[in-house]
């Protein structure tokens, strides 16, 4: 019989205990794959917001690492665009948000001019986009105008302003999820309905010649030496996307979650499989011993018990992934949370997912394997 074949024989030998097994560590690194799936999701999703545009710097005030809590003057975005280096900017004021009637969704409102390059890339899938001189006017993304049920010529109220209506002139579909799940309206009324005046602005910086990188810290250095006369307390800090991410406190807090979630799935996962792996060789002592009398190395016993608690593993990875994209997928069904995260789990998490429960199975099933491979063939026969 072949090696591999010898070791699926011994796991299906006691079905009731590998089903067990691997139920028990697929719960443990499903929720460890659906954490690091949700990080992940999220974190492409802001990456998506700047690389599908082409932006080049964030501006934002400095020491507000939370992001929506930015709030500056519109005089930085204009001594901004008088920058040499500085091609566009598009600025806007942006906060969280609820509509009458629909308290229990959440999404975020934005405040945004109607140059805004933003719009440039949006489809329009009903109505028209914001324009010059429109007061109290909303532009839904397609995601959000399912939640509420709204549609062009449709009423919006926000709780932060309940006696004004917003008239719904557009249904937009964005490759940015957020805006898919989110609602834009003039800045004016982003800044009253925010209480803000500008929370960020988006750079695009010119290159000197063709082919040649832009000159980012030029204008990075530029962007911080600019202070408002009426308020000369206030800077501004530009940041590359990447950079960015890295600083944003809701995604530092989310990695971290996530990881920490894999450290218990981790423990779970080593504890589950010494227990069952231990249990199998206590069981088996006497046919490992008759394995060593007929001339099996210390080496392939331990080879054999590995291989077997491996097995297990690959098993509650395939099934801890099934599970964790299914929860995904339920999961943003709900109004609530689809206009954040997308279904589904990238090709990086489940790989990552699975690297680490084959090394839960490595390392829960190492002591066993090793206890196996030091019995000597004259106790193991004894054993009771």
């Amino acid at each position: 019989m072949h090696f591999l074949a010898f070791i699926l024989k011994n796991l299906t030998r006691r079905p009731i205990r590998t089903v067990l097994t691997v139920l028990g560590l697929a719960v443990a690194v499903g929720s460890m794959i659906a954490l690091l799936g949700i990080s992940d999701k999220v974190e492409r999703a802001v990456a998506a917001a700047f690389d599908t545009r082409n932006v080049d710097l964030i501006a934002m005030q400095k020491d507000k690492p939370m992001g929506l809590d930015s709030d500056f003057s519109e005089y930085f975005v204009t001594e901004t665009r008088k920058i040499p280096e500085v091609a566009r900017v598009s600025e806007g004021v942006v906060s969280n948000a609820n509509a009458v009637g629909r308290e229990g969704i959440q999404f975020l409102v934005q405040g945004w001019r109607p140059d805004n390059f933003g719009f440039e890339d949006m489809d329009v899938l009903a109505g028209r986009l914001l324009r010059a001189g429109d007061e109290h006017k909303v532009v839904l993304g397609h995601t959000l105008a399912a939640n509420l049920d709204k549609q062009v010529g449709d009423t919006v109220y926000f709780v932060a302003d309940p006696q004004v209506p917003y008239e719904v002139i557009g249904v937009i579909k964005s490759p940015v999820i957020f805006e898919n799940g989110g609602a834009i309206v003039p800045m004016k009324d982003g800044q009253a309905l925010t209480g803000k005046r500008v929370t960020g602005f988006s750079v695009k910086v010119k290159q000197s010649e063709p082919g040649a990188p832009p000159a980012l810290e030029t204008v990075q250095e530029k962007i911080a030496a600019l202070r408002d006369p009426d308020d000369k307390t206030a800077k501004l800090e530009a940041k590359t996307p990447e950079n960015y991410m890295q600083s944003v406190s809701q995604l530092k807090l989310l990695r971290a979650v996530s990881w920490l979630v894999s450290v218990i799935a981790f423990v779970i996962g080593v504890i589950t499989m010494l227990n069952t792996m231990a249990m199998s060789v206590m069981e088996r002592t006497q046919e490992l011993g008759i394995l060593r009398a007929v001339g099996w190395p210390s080496v392939r016993v331990m080879q054999m018990v590995l291989g077997e608690a491996v097995f297990l593993a690959l098993a509650a990875a395939a099934a801890g992934t099934g599970a964790a994209a299914a929860g995904l997928y339920a999961l943003t069904r709900s109004p609530r949370v689809n206009g954040f995260v997308e279904p589904g789990l990238s090709l990086w998490v489940v790989l990552v997912g699975t690297v680490i429960t084959v090394f839960i199975g490595v390392v829960g099933g190492a002591y066993p394997a090793f206890r196996a491979a030091r019995l000597l063939p004259t106790e193991a026969l004894r054993h009771d």
